[in-house]
């Protein structure tokens, strides 16, 4: 059945291409891995698109706990934009049930409120919820996860949900769009991450921001990257996630553009020529392709994540917690039948290619490879659109979300069947993080061929 799907699919796209050359198409295999782009483009919009959209609808992947309010660790702060369409609405406190302000104090206690006349903020905090008396040993088991949990090496700097600072925020009443917001201080968060954490060899000298424009010297083009090609592979990995990151953003905001701002309404819609100024072969000296195809790569990744953490939520006590009962049944058999999905797909990218050297300087790699990450989830304070900080931070967090569980594969394996583990432990901050964040991906590839039939028909 896939593979009669991407015969159809694939014939849609043959004649589609940015600027008219066949051979500038968004197609083929990727590099460092053994999956193609039509194999992934038809995967992800009939099987998985649909189901991560409905996933992300539930109460429990809806509201997301974030603080918006940190200050920038690395440089004097720009001050917060003052463009309408960069607010974000939390959550008011009054609106925000019980299931959710008692989930981070009480993360396994016996659900209490099974209510499910529960409006606007609605139900979603915690992580879990044990549906049985606890003995003396679970309890321990529980305080022993929390102690590690607390102390656990993470890839991204966690927010504080206990905060005051901390709201609560609905996602589908704040969806990832354009703003407006751009100019040096967007410049600087990028620049930022590219050029002091993307292990950019010191020979190299031209910016690796997107956003900085071409010189149109010798390197400049798709010829620039032949740099990548004597990083190792896991410095070449780190790099290609930074910038499927970037480009799946940019994408968004070409997708959900201001078009027109009338009187009290706005029209957001796609906007072909910033796609095509950011992404097309002519417009970018071929280097539009590749970041596309790092996208991809991106995908690929997350999806690996998914499809090796679906162990962890098979086990009967972990119920996706939010105060009401049948919500909470219908959300994790959502959740476990796109997890079925994500097992499903037979191209999955191989992460034991990674660290795999000599053992010392293989964990050195992964330490460094976690700090740099690390040190990103950082910059995103340093956002001055607080609707693009929103969208940042859980966009990253949910991709330091995946890579911590590609690189805890011996305690996944080892999870038991009815306690937590201490070697492995998913916050819902973390949770809600990986499932909106891999939307988004998804979101990006769906919208990518919206964009291709947009591009056919205005030529």
């Amino acid at each position: 059945m896939l593979r009669g799907l991407c015969y159809l699919w694939m014939a849609s796209l043959l004649p589609i291409t940015f600027s008219g050359q066949l051979h500038s198409e968004l197609t083929g295999v990727l590099d460092d891995c053994f999956c193609d782009i039509e194999s992934i483009d038809v995967f992800n919009n009939f099987k998985i698109y649909p189901r991560i959209q409905k996933l992300t609808e539930r109460d429990y992947f809806r509201y997301y706990r974030v603080n918006l309010n940190r200050p920038c660790p690395f440089w004097a702060d720009d001050g917060h934009c003052s463009i309408k369409d960069c607010q974000v609405e939390p959550c008011p406190e009054s609106k925000i049930p019980v299931g959710i302000k008692s989930g981070n104090y009480n993360r396994y206690s016996q659900v209490a409120n099974a209510n499910t006349d529960i409006v606007d903020c609605e139900q979603a905090q915690d992580l879990g919820a044990i549906n049985s008396t606890l003995s003396n040993y679970s309890k321990e088991a529980f305080e022993d996860w929390a102690r590690h949990d607390d102390a656990q090496d993470h890839f991204c700097e966690l927010d504080d949900e206990t905060s005051p600072d901390a709201d609560y925020v609905d996602l589908l009443l704040n969806p990832e769009r354009y703003t407006g917001y751009k100019g040096p201080s967007a410049w600087r968060v990028w620049n930022s991450i590219y050029e002091e954490n993307c292990f950019k060899p010191r020979s190299v000298y031209r910016p690796l921001n997107p956003l900085v424009p071409p010189r149109g010297g010798d390197d400049d083009g798709e010829g620039f990257y032949n740099w990548l090609e004597g990083l190792c592979l896991e410095k070449r990995v780190f790099y290609r996630l930074i910038s499927g990151l970037h480009s799946s953003i940019n994408i968004h905001l070409c997708a959900e553009y201001l078009l027109d701002e009338g009187w009290g309404k706005s029209l957001w819609g796609p906007n072909v020529q910033e796609f095509r100024q950011r992404f097309d072969p002519a417009e970018t000296k071929g280097e539009g392709t590749r970041r596309l195809k790092n996208l991809y790569f991106l995908y690929l990744i997350e999806l690996r994540a998914l499809s090796k953490v679906a162990p962890y939520f098979d086990r009967a006590f972990v119920n996706l917690y939010t105060g009401d009962r049948q919500e909470d049944r219908a959300t994790k058999e959502l959740l476990l039948q796109f997890f079925n999905e994500t097992k499903a797909f037979p191209m999955h990218f191989d992460e034991k290619s990674m660290f795999a050297g000599q053992k010392i300087e293989a964990k050195t790699l992964k330490e460094e490879f976690r700090l740099h990450f690390k040190n990103i989830s950082r910059i995103m304070d340093c956002v001055g659109c607080s609707k693009c900080r929103l969208w940042g931070k859980l966009q990253t967090q949910g991709l330091g979300t995946a890579l911590k569980i590609l690189f805890s594969e011996k305690e996944i394996k080892n999870l038991p069947e009815h306690s937590p583990s201490k070697g492995f432990q998913l916050t819902r901050q973390e949770i809600v993080a990986l499932l909106n964040g891999f939307g988004r991906l998804s979101t990006s590839i769906h919208q990518l061929h919206a964009f291709r039939a947009l591009l056919k028909k205005k030529r």
